[in-house]
């Protein structure tokens, strides 16, 4: 058999306690060897075949402090002639084992530092049942199931495998390239000449970063100051919070409901009424709601053989107070439109009444809502206005919060008028702008048909939602300098315009136009008003929601179930209810309302 090797004194190496001397038990060293000798555990005599392994937490080493060569006692080691894949040589002895002691000797170990190291594990205690669980205790089935989940136990360590590793450092040629040869010598000019352009580099690097950072203060001071602010002083005109329904309508009332089922201009399909069904006060808000007619009259008058005047017609007093006063005096703020003109008959018939016929395919308006307007009591020029309100859901609805002129000083309608906030009901799906759009614009022209609104007007596109599902601040800033209209904040306006040149100019109108077969030739309207002519009279506010239309607000597509040209387009879109009606919530008539939290005007003073 062949003999461990004899160490020189300095190559002697301590050899490692156990970490347990418990009872009867078989020290941890004897456990494993005897697990590398047999494969299996035994201890106190008891083998534990059925149980897996159970590996310490940690391998604790203690030096004695006596003599460290000590006889070996049944301990199994490699020996030089051998290697880790054989079977190790035991040598027995009736003294103490190395490198592990026999613990049932009695024998204390106690390391150089006088502090012997106890783990607290579980795993790490000796595998005897008697002296882990008492001498006649039989072993918890709980300890049995946690050793079944254990790791193994790790391997033991010998006298070769606990040989510190080198610590010297291996010195390996470094990789060279197959093209270099022991003759080649490397080129490194800038090791000892200065690149005359590395420095030219750098100035041009900070010279640009400097003129950037320069040229974005440049465009922040010039957008800062770009930005038109009101002059002077404001002063209320009107500050309603809709707290109380007391003072909103009737005879004194702030808001005045004008009446009228004319279309106003724009061939739309609601009739505006006084009821309390279409404009109302509820719980803090103004509400403008549309309803049915059908709901009213039945929907057989609607579609034929029904002549229907509508109560309490405004016709006479919104085209001019003269219509009823023979001697008009005109009160203040009060509206002077037609005050001149001669009592148009066929206009007051078709605003204040109308008849259904399915021959012509002429219906009565399917569709009841409400416009309320300032005009008797507030208007303003130059100034602020502010109207925080929630848009209508619902197909072809189109709400507006917008304002007139109180005088008719350059002419009718509609070449002065100022949309703050102009919608549409569909919802974002639809393709031409649905409640994910708002719109502000100036509609303005020498000619009622000759309108350029296209080179004055602008949106603000809700990216994530739609206006619809919230309040909103509608905003419109005025002086006679510049006018703005935005929605929340300033930095969402959808026009932003200065009055830096004549409207007139501004149009570039022809000199003569076409209309029809007669030519037209075109005198500049404003020619003695200022740069801000014709926005730079008094105007009052109005907010209604209109239903359809056959001016081209809805454009005409294959979503559309009415032309604009055609003479039954109010039937066409009546008849096509079932499609578009549904949109209109039945169950929460604010969904389809234009709901207003509060109305704020001020004048420059």
């Amino acid at each position: 058999m062949p003999q461990p090797p004899v160490l020189v004194e300095d190559e002697k190496l301590a050899p490692p306690q156990p970490k347990f001397a418990i009872g009867e038990g078989a020290s941890d060293g004897e456990n494993d060897n005897n697990r590398l000798s047999q494969h299996s555990r035994t201890a106190s005599g008891i083998s534990w075949h059925e149980s897996p392994p159970i590996t310490p937490r940690s391998l604790t080493f203690s030096i004695p402090a006596t003599n460290p060569f000590i006889s070996f006692n049944n301990q199994a080691f490699y020996t030089p002639d051998q290697t880790p894949g054989t079977s190790p040589a035991a040598v027995h002895n009736n003294a103490n084992g190395y490198p592990f002691p026999d613990v049932s000797s009695g024998i204390s170990s106690t390391p150089r530092s006088g502090v012997t190291s106890v783990s607290t594990s579980v795993a790490d205690l000796t595998r005897n049942a008697s002296s882990f669980y008492g001498t006649n205790s039989a072993r918890p089935s709980s300890a049995r199931s946690r050793e079944a989940f254990a790791s193994p136990r790790s391997r033991p360590l010998t006298m070769y495998s606990s040989v510190q590793p080198s610590v010297v450092k291996v010195e390996r040629e470094r990789p060279k390239s197959t093209m270099l040869t022991t003759a080649t010598s490397l080129q490194k000019p800038w090791m000892s000449t200065r690149d005359p352009y590395s420095r030219l580099a750098y100035l041009i690097t900070y010279a640009a970063m400097f003129v950037g950072i320069a040229a974005g203060a440049v465009r922040c001071f010039f957008g800062w100051r770009d930005v038109s602010i009101l002059s002077g002083n404001l002063c209320p005109v009107m500050d309603e919070d809709f707290n109380s329904d007391a003072g909103i309508f009737g005879e004194n009332g702030k808001f005045f409901q004008e009446v009228d089922m004319s279309g106003f201009g724009n061939g739309e399909f609601e009739m505006t009424t006084a009821s309390a069904n279409n404009s109302y006060v509820k719980d803090g808000y103004l509400y403008i709601t549309p309803t049915l007619t059908a709901d009213v009259i039945g929907e057989n008058a609607i579609l034929n053989g029904s002549v229907y005047n509508i109560t309490g017609c405004t016709f006479n007093i919104t085209q001019g107070i003269s219509y009823t006063s023979s001697n008009p005096t005109l009160p203040l703020n009060s509206s002077a439109i037609g005050s001149d003109q001669t009592f148009d008959v066929a206009g007051y018939t078709k605003a204040c009444s109308a008849v259904s016929n399915a021959t012509t395919g002429q219906i009565i308006n399917p569709i009841q809502s409400a416009r309320i307007s300032t005009r008797k009591t507030a208007s303003i020029r130059y100034g602020r206005v502010e109207v925080r309100a929630k848009i209508p859901t619902g197909d072809w609805l189109w709400p507006a919060i917008w304002m007139l002129p109180v005088a008719n000083t350059y002419g009718p309608w509609p070449i002065r008028e100022i949309d703050i906030m102009e919608a549409r009901g569909n919802g974002p799906s639809y393709p031409k702008q649905g409640t994910n759009y708002v719109r502000g614009s100036l509609n303005w022209g020498p000619l009622t048909w000759l309108n350029a609104v296209s080179k004055t007007f602008g949106w603000w596109f809700l990216r994530r939602g739609s206006w619809d599902q919230d309040f909103h601040t509608y905003a419109m800033e005025w002086d006679k300098d510049f006018m703005r209209i935005y929605v929340d904040t300033r930095l969402h306006h959808m026009l932003d315009l200065k009055f830096n040149e004549g409207f007139f100019k501004r149009g570039d109108f022809p000199a003569v136009v076409q209309n029809g077969s007669e030519a037209v030739i075109l005198d500049n309207p404003w020619v003695n008003g200022t740069n801000a002519a014709p926005f730079d009279q008094p105007f009052y506010l109005i907010m209604n929601v209109a239903v359809g239309g056959t001016n081209g607000w809805f454009p005409d597509g294959n979503e559309k179930p009415w032309l604009d040209g055609s003479n039954t387009a109010m039937g066409d879109f009546w008849r096509a209810r079932d499609k578009w009606l549904p949109s209109w919530s039945t169950s929460n008539m604010a969904s389809r309302s234009l709901v207003v939290d509060y109305v704020k005007m001020w004048q420059q003073c």
